[in-house]
């Protein structure tokens, strides 16, 4: 008998194990059951070759249909390419490097399996040396399927795998450990299978890999996304009942004091969402159980106000606030803008000072001696009513009087150890309110910030301009980056400044391509671009470099150059992605697009239109038209909506993306839920959870289930779902 613990050397031979190990991190009879199709094919269906991405591994079934042998240029020997086709019209080149012997296989009119990863050469999709399993030369696509034992029945599983182990190894494999494997007693209660219609958990197993028909998939699917999304949901409600009932410091708002002056010296209204969102974090501030509420908003929706405003709640009950910044630009930033905002209410105790305010302190890791003693000095003897900072809050010799509230800007940037370090600091738990200008889709802010409230800004101050995206595609319409440069220059004459932006520093960072692939242009780099602006493109403008390599005293200097209006152009890399507010730069160039995410883009754009301007963005690449990379763009340059583009990255992201990845080796990261096509599922497994929990908050009377839950959902990931 097979258990989910049995060792796979003990189910396969030795070699296929130690394969399984090596290439797909697959130990135990459990790993491999687990390891579910990422998709199927149908005998009678064609594989659309067309919806393959670049960079993606995957197995075909497909027929060649003609074959070249070419001398290679940069190397001696010959390169045999095989085009193949699913009958659909699309096709794709298989190429392999010195092994004409291939061509007595591959013949024309073959029918085979192809799996490898899909690269682009001159605008053409192909495989490089893929791994084949090749049928009879004369079958129809129908029977050949039918001739490969290992994938009998109508749906053919194809598994995510690596080179050197195919799918059709793995669903031998599978094969295999079915025929002894004894699944493990069934985690979910009886009574919400009953009432959710869920099939067993054996039943679940055996039809994801071996499925006898399309509904039967369909139940396993839905079942074992059920074990997923309740897994996730059970831990998060459990962590939101703890922090509910721990013990904190009440901070309630005063009547009269430093945010009253505030509110009343303020130029401009607060928005209604500004105003909504002040209530909601007046009140848990207000509570004696620490609030954990996050706090998301379009780039620009004035969130770094909101969080000022509770800051100051906190100070007025006699607390402390720190604001955590994940760069030494972004928290020099935050420590100016707020010294702005503030004014005399920041400067107590100074000549221009107004007494009954407080002081602001800056604490980074670039500090002089002499100003960061006097900095610890005043975050210890709590004369600082709020420190901002950059991960240097977190070391030793770093101390608070009294730390009421924990504010952490782009929250994504930190571990939670390093958020747990800065909580540790308080005697109590303080409040934490953890900020994000990357809009999050429902379903994900449901299932990775779940036992977080959630607060959301969506509406922009007045004021704000809009913003135009274009894209530039570089190999079909080179004028188009002439154009570019001019519309700079113009927005420059005009009494304006602007952004040039790439993927990379350029020092050192050039990644040789693998063997057998074709080889990519490397990013354009800051150190690369700089001289070719000066030197032509942009000549005569003042134009300088910021990078995250720089030292930070010479990236301060630029960045105030560039916000005092003495820098026309700025180089820079994604250093420049958070925080920096410059209200006087129009334009920003955004080089090999392609490059970056569908979020970095939205945020990078965000740093353009902030004044009485309109903004423009330009999305320069040399994908081609119809590509994923092209489509993301084109999304992009659509429309300004966060949440939508948000939409848009999760469709084309891995879920165990979303989540992030664990360190620990179990494999709990999300197989099957979808947190975008799921969004009924994950609610109605958060009302289970929710119901459970209830009853009994320790799960003590299903011991199967929180064990299951403790797999799916290990420590690492709890903490990592925590997010402060």
């Amino acid at each position: 008998m097979t258990t989910t613990d049995t060792p796979l050397t003990k189910v396969l031979g030795a070699k296929t194990a130690k394969a399984l190990e090596q290439h797909l991190d697959l130990h135990t009879a459990g790993d491999l059951i687990y390891h579910f199709p990422r998709r199927y094919d149908e005998r009678g269906e064609h594989t659309d070759l067309r919806s393959l991405a670049v960079d993606e591994q995957v197995t075909v079934l497909a027929q060649v249909q003609g074959m070249s042998v070419k001398p290679m240029r940069q190397r001696r020997g010959n390169m045999l390419e095989i085009t193949i086709g699913d009958g659909s019209g699309a096709t794709l080149t298989c190429t392999f490097f010195n092994q004409a012997w291939r061509e007595r296989e591959l013949r024309k009119g073959v029918w085979g399996l192809f799996a490898g990863k899909v690269t682009e050469f001159r605008g053409k999709r192909q495989l490089n040396g893929p791994a084949y399993q090749l049928l009879s030369a004369d079958a129809s696509k129908d029977d050949a399927a039918a001739e490969i034992e290992e994938f009998a029945g109508a749906l053919i599983p194809v598994y995510p795998a690596a080179q050197a182990v195919p799918t059709w190894v793995i669903a031998k494999c599978v094969r295999t450990l079915l025929d002894t494997f004894e699944p493990p007693a069934d985690p979910m209660p009886a009574e919400v299978r009953a009432k959710r219609n869920l099939v067993g958990i054996g039943t679940a197993l055996r039809e994801i890999h071996r499925p006898s028909s399309d509904a039967a998939l369909y139940s396993a699917k839905h079942r074992l996304k059920w074990d997923e999304a309740f897994a996730v949901q059970l831990t998060l409600v459990q962590r939101r009942a703890k922090a509910a009932a721990a013990p904190g410091t009440a901070r309630p708002r005063a009547e009269a004091g430093i945010l009253a002056k505030f509110d009343a010296g303020l130029p401009y209204e607060l928005t209604e969402g500004q105003r909504q969102v002040g209530e909601e974090i007046a009140a848990d501030l207000a509570r004696p159980h620490p609030m954990h509420r996050l706090l998301q908003g379009e780039v620009g929706s004035g969130k770094t106000l909101v969080s000022v405003r509770a800051m100051l709640q906190v100070v007025d009950a006699g607390g402390q606030a720190a604001l955590l910044a994940p760069t030494e630009v972004l928290a020099t930033q935050h420590f100016r803008g707020i010294s702005a905002q503030l004014g005399a209410l920041g400067r107590a105790g100074e000549l221009d000072g107004d007494p009954e305010g407080t002081q602001l302190t800056l604490v980074t890791g670039s500090l002089g001696a002499v100003a960061r003693r006097a900095a610890l000095a005043k975050a210890a003897d709590g004369s600082a009513g709020i420190v901002v900072g950059t991960h240097a809050l977190l070391y030793e010799g770093v101390d608070f009087k009294d730390l009421g509230l924990v504010v952490v800007d782009e929250q994504h940037r930190f571990g939670v150890e390093q958020r747990d370090a800065l909580r540790a600091k308080a005697e109590r738990p303080p409040h934490v309110l953890v900020m994000t200008a990357t809009p999050i889709p429902r379903t994900v802010a449901m299932t990775v910030y779940g036992d977080l409230e959630t607060s959301v800004l969506s509406q922009l101050p007045r004021g704000r301009s809009p913003i135009a995206s274009h894209v530039i595609p570089a190999l079909d319409k080179p004028a188009y980056l002439d154009r570019a440069w001019v519309r700079i220059k113009e927005e420059v004459r005009a009494g304006h400044q602007a952004y040039v932006v790439c993927p990379r520093i350029g020092e050192d960072e050039d990644t040789p391509p693998k063997d057998g692939e074709p080889a990519r242009r490397p990013p354009l780099a800051v150190t690369e671009v700089l001289p070719l602006l000066k030197g032509e493109y942009l000549k005569g403008l003042r134009i300088e470099m910021l990078h995250g390599k720089m030292p930070p005293d010479e990236k301060d200097a630029v960045m105030r150059r560039f916000a005092a209006g003495d820098v026309d152009v700025l180089v820079a890399t994604t250093v420049i992605e958070v925080g920096v507010d410059v209200p006087n730069s129009t334009v920003m160039l955004i080089l090999d697009a392609d490059r970056f995410g569908v979020s970095q883009l939205h945020q990078l754009r965000g740093r353009v239109g902030r004044g009485s301007a309109p903004g423009i963005c330009l999305l320069h690449t040399e994908a081609m038209e119809g590509s994923p990379a092209r489509e993301r763009l084109d999304a992009v340059a659509s429309t300004t909506d966060g949440f939508k583009l948000s939409e848009i990255d999760l469709e084309q992201r891995r879920e165990g993306d979303v989540l992030g990845a664990s360190q620990s080796g179990k494999h709990s990261h999300l197989r099957l839920l979808s947190l975008l096509r799921d969004e009924k599922l994950i609610k109605e497994a958060r009302a289970e959870a929710s119901e459970l929990i209830g009853d009994d908050p320790d799960l003590s009377r299903y011991p199967a289930l929180a064990a299951s839950v403790a797999a799916l959902v290990d420590e690492d990931r709890a903490e990592y779902l925590e997010k402060g």
